[in-house]
């Protein structure tokens, strides 16, 4: 769905199909954060990887390892709401260096930790806390920051580069970190991704300063509050929360993919169905060129949302593991045309001094909800069996969408051509780009 009742030449059209460069060529600040959080990505699933291997040694006990989880869970919402708040009164540039500096030193004490003649257990959740209650004082700063550096227009094109820069680590970074942990040791990975955090700050300290606006509201539960009260009369934007709150709590299955795999009698199959979701990210990403036509967001939000659902409802019913393994790829590439609209619709209509705070809300939606879907899924599979855990999952998941959509009726009519918040963004914008361009001359 491209809106566009003039399609273009074959040529074009095979163009289209390619991912949008324009925020490459055009910021140099995007390159650089691009390419920083892909080294950082790397470094994070080395640690990733080696933490829980690190608990599993030292205890035997598989409650020990699930419980970083939950000592995650708690300072990644504190955190997340008030690093939205503080991301619209600082200097977003200066908040993720001071962030990131930070969690490079929460992997120097991991590493400090490994090289000791009996590791400690106790620092291991403390420092997952930690790196968890960092990561969200540092996310919305991070997710905010792409409005500065990006042209209004060349945003949905960002967001797919920034999602294939995600998918692409998440592919390869696990089965990297398992080859260095095994072979090269825990001290080795976790001194890696210290190296990784040092190269992430020298090109972060490249970027330009972000400034806040000169009348933004100082962190508070009140201006957390006013960012809440403004997503809740942006019905649109109340919309992408809820669809990706429901997509997750229903039809995100991962936890049970074990005992699927037993079911399907290919245990083997367990580290491709971890991997066929970002498989079929990677599929939409690389083939994203044709997202920037696209002006009805919310309703493309809605339909691939309903198709991630239908996905899963079908891998559920099928008993071959093949065919279970496409159903994944194709729910993966719904749940990106999903993300990358969601993120376009938030990039182009929040005011920039909302956006800090917006971000940390969205921090709550993408982060909670699979977290609530490993709960429910291993749930179900406990009461009417792991098959039926996940199909009942992919059909609750429709039909919560499709009643979003007919309770919510502004995201299905959303218009980026339009709508009155992205108009006012984008006027916005351009009168700062003019007052700066102004200055210089």
């Amino acid at each position: 769905m491209t809106d566009d009742p003039h399609p273009p030449p074959q040529g074009a059209r095979r163009r289209a199909l390619l991912p949008d460069l324009a925020p490459w060529r055009s910021s140099r600040d995007f390159r650089l954060l691009w390419t920083a959080g892909l080294v950082t990505s790397f470094g994070t699933f080395l640690t990733m990887v080696a933490l829980p291997l690190q608990i599993k040694e030292l205890t035997g006990s598989a409650l020990a390892v699930g419980a970083i989880g939950a000592v995650e869970l708690v300072p990644l919402i504190v955190f997340g709401l008030y690093g939205g708040a503080l991301a619209d009164v600082v200097d977003r540039r200066k908040l993720i260096l001071l962030t990131e500096a930070g969690l490079g030193l929460l992997s120097a004490l991991l590493l400090a930790n490994s090289l000791l003649p009996d590791p400690m257990l106790w620092p291991l959740y403390v420092v997952a806390a930690l790196t968890s209650a960092l990561t969200g004082l540092q996310r919305p700063a991070l997710d905010s920051i792409t409005v500065r550096i990006v042209p209004h227009d060349q945003l949905t094109a960002a967001a797919a580069l920034s999602a294939l820069r995600w998918q692409l680590s998440a592919v390869a970074g696990p089965s990297l970190a398992g080859i260095v942990v095994a072979y090269a040791g825990l001290p080795f990975a976790y001194g890696l991704d210290l190296l990784t955090f040092a190269v992430s700050i020298l090109l972060g300290l490249g970027l330009k300063p972000a400034a806040p606006a000169h009348d933004a509201e100082q962190p508070s539960l009140r201006a957390i509050g006013e960012g809440a009260r403004y997503a809740w009369q942006r019905k649109e934007l109340l919309g992408t929360y809820a669809v990706d709150m429901a997509a997750m709590l229903f039809a995100f299955p991962n936890a049970i993919f074990p005992f699927l795999a037993d079911e399907l009698d290919a245990p083997w199959s367990l580290g491709l169905m971890y991997a066929a979701g970002s498989v079929g990210s990677i599929a939409v990403s690389v083939t994203s060129g044709w997202a920037s036509r696209v002006h009805r967001h919310g309703r493309m939000v809605v339909l691939s949302a309903a198709l991630w659902g239908a996905a899963m409802a079908v891998a559920g019913w099928l008993p071959n593991v093949w065919l279970v393994l496409l159903c994944l790829a194709v729910a993966g590439g719904a749940d990106m045309v999903s993300g990358l609209f969601r993120s376009t619709m938030w990039n182009q209509t929040i005011p920039d001094e909302l956006r800090g705070r917006l971000a940390g809300i969205e921090l709550l939606s993408y982060a909670t909800g699979p977290q609530l879907g490993q709960v429910r899924a291993g749930g179900m599979a406990g009461l009417v069996g792991v098959r039926a855990s996940v199909w009942t999952g992919g059909l609750a998941c429709v039909a919560s969408i499709g009643l979003l959509a007919l309770t919510l009726p502004k995201l299905m009519t959303y218009d980026a051509r339009t709508d009155e918040h992205a108009r006012h963004v984008r006027e916005r914008r351009e009168t700062a780009s003019a007052r700066v361009a102004d200055a210089a001359a």
